[in-house]
């Protein structure tokens, strides 16, 4: 073959177009359509356009069905959700309500204070501890070791804690100010007594959280805790309110005025607490009452604790001991068996009763007197404190009568107080009595009362035999609270008794030091051997009980020395003198007129004297 054949062959078959594996033309123009792709391209992209179309609304369907049933059919889900986060209710403080005696002076008030309280989570977000200055202030301001107090806190998934509560207002504005995340201040209120230890176990303390757990304080303590209101707000993402929603008002505390005089309960406390210390005793008591309505005008006890500092509170010092201790009363029982046998009508207040020889058995016991009186007036009796002149009035009643007139007197019965941890007083009813039996209930043994219900037992003594419940709290009243008075015995008889026991506290008395210059008083001592297994023992308690003024009885108080230690041990020595301060006192304080016509007339005398 030829060179120029074969360039002809070459251009020839370039000039012919190529065909494809399917027939078709390699060369073809772009505009000419193939039969292939016409039939495969339109229903390729018909299918993908369903598909996305299909997809979007069922997408919409579901979130359509969603919204519906979110915002229609299930809504609270979410709003409580997002009330949770926006919602605040905040608690509007309130103050736990005011305690005052008779005439409103303050015995227990609440005051702000603050707590300090932490987040962990807070303090852990925030690398709260890398402050260890701060801290190191923290724990030195609230007196607690830094390594305990990081302690507390180390749980980052706890949400509160407290640090430390009931801190005065400038602790909380230093702690505000060392500003550290997590650290956080709270309102609260904390109780403060004014007279501190003076009314102590009467009034009681209250708990860490405001709530009454002694005396008074817990026995009212619904009354004095009121109801605090409310405020929901709405707040915004940074936690600053927006929106007030609701304002809900609260139930206001309470407030309690006590029958308490609190200038007579500090005169009384003084000299109960000084008694205390001079005759070593382990402890000592005292109320003073109103005759005419029953009123408590005070009462203490020694020793006593500073409700405001509680560090050194032990139980023994927090028993209000006029109400919860029962002492066999001795011989301060003694006029109410002769009072028994006036009652009966056996005797009468002139009547004599033969002592002789001043000693007696009764069924192998021994009853007597520290001396043979022989023939003794129930004055007399009452004067000379006579065990065999009692024994023998009792003696001379029928048993059941006589047990019947200590019932009324109120002896084995509440006062009236209704405060908690009051004592009925011990007695053992029998079925049979003996004779030594009796006589010993008639001076004062085989019975226990407390100091509580002998002052109510002189009260109706000098309230003319008329029985009136004893009364701490002047307001709120319930028609619940008010027993009513009854007469007991007969006015003609409750005088006479208080007629004969003026002389013991006059010259020949067993209580010449119970007296008052410018008074008559009335009253009866009581030294009483404290039982112990077996027997007897060697500590005593001394008592007296009385009565001012005589012509017109308003007062009565009753005080009581417990195992006195030093070499005075009777009543006469003990209690009498310190119901001479406490009696004299409260009688001026309340502007009693004197009684006493010779002392005040030889004091008119001696200031006529001076004068000219």
């Amino acid at each position: 073959m030829s060179l120029a054949n074969s360039s002809q062959s070459i251009q020839s078959a370039r000039q012919q177009p190529r065909k494809n594996s399917r027939g078709g033309k390699l060369g073809a123009k772009p505009g000419t359509k193939s039969g292939a792709k016409q039939n495969v391209t339109p229903s390729l992209v018909h299918w993908r356009f369903v598909v996305v179309l299909v997809v979007i609304m069922a997408v919409f369907a579901v979130l359509a069905a969603r919204a519906a049933y979110i915002q229609v059919i299930e809504p609270d889900e979410l709003i409580q959700q997002g009330d949770s986060r926006t919602l605040r209710t905040r608690n509007m403080p309130t103050y736990r309500g005011l305690i005052t005696d008779r005439n409103g002076v303050e015995l227990a008030v609440s005051v702000p204070v603050r707590a300090i309280y932490a987040d962990p989570k807070v303090i852990h977000e925030n690398n709260g501890f890398d402050e260890a200055r701060r801290w190191e202030a923290l724990a030195d301001v609230l007196r607690q070791d830094v390594n305990e107090l990081k302690d507390k806190v180390a749980n980052p998934k706890r949400r509160f804690v407290y640090l430390q509560r009931q801190v005065s207002p400038a602790m909380a504005e230093y702690v505000d100010k060392l500003d550290i995340p997590g650290i956080y201040l709270r309102r609260e209120s904390r109780r403060y007594y004014p007279t501190g230890e003076v009314s102590a176990q009467l009034i009681g303390v209250t708990d860490v959280d405001d709530a009454g757990v002694e005396g008074l304080e817990r026995m009212y303590d619904d009354w004095l805790t009121g109801t605090p209101g409310s405020r929901k707000i709405r707040r915004d993402a940074k936690g600053r309110q927006v929106e007030i929603l609701e304002t809900t008002s609260g139930e206001k505390a309470g407030d309690l005025q006590l029958s308490i005089d609190q200038r007579i309960q500090a005169l009384a406390y003084k000299e109960i607490k000084e008694a205390m210390l001079y005759y070593q005793s382990s402890s000592a008591s005292a109320i003073v009452i109103d005759v005419k309505t029953g009123d408590v005008l005070a009462m203490v006890n020694a020793p006593s604790f500073n409700p405001n500092d509680r560090s050194d509170i032990s139980p023994h010092r927090m028993r209000n001991r006029v109400i919860t201790d029962a002492f066999e009363p001795g011989s301060s029982l003694k006029p109410l068996a002769v009072l028994t046998a006036l009652e009966f009508g056996d005797v009468e207040p002139e009547d004599t009763v033969d002592t002789y020889p001043g000693w007696m058995r009764l069924g192998g016991s021994l009853v007597k007197d520290t001396r043979n009186y022989g023939e003794l007036t129930l004055e007399e009796i009452i004067q000379h404190s006579s065990n065999m002149g009692t024994s023998k009035l009792a003696l001379s009643v029928p048993k059941q009568f006589l047990l019947d007139t200590y019932y009324n007197m109120g002896l084995m019965s509440d006062t009236g107080l209704n405060m908690a941890g009051e004592s009925s007083g011990i007695f053992h009813e029998r079925s049979r009595w003996s004779e030594f039996e009796l006589a010993t209930l008639s001076f004062g043994y085989g019975i226990s009362v407390t100091t509580a219900q002998l002052g109510r037992l002189y009260a109706t003594l000098a309230n003319g035999g008329i029985k009136t419940p004893l009364n701490i709290i002047k307001s709120p009243k319930e028609p619940t609270w008010q027993a009513q008075a009854e007469r007991v015995i007969s006015e003609e008889n409750a005088n006479a008794i208080i007629q004969m026991m003026e002389s013991v506290t006059q010259r020949g008395g067993t209580a010449t030091k119970a007296a008052i210059p410018g008074y008559r008083v009335a009253g009866k001592t009581g030294t009483s051997r404290k039982a112990v297994a077996g027997g007897y023992g060697e500590e005593y308690v001394n008592i007296f009980a009385g009565v001012a003024p005589v012509s017109d009885p308003r007062l009565v108080t009753v005080v009581l020395i417990n195992e006195p230690g030093g070499d005075l041990y009777h009543a006469g020595d003990t209690a009498a003198p310190v119901f001479s301060a406490i009696m004299g006192g409260a009688l001026h304080m309340l502007n009693i007129a004197p009684d006493d016509k010779q002392v005040t007339s030889s004091r008119l005398l001696k200031g006529g004297q001076s004068g000219s």
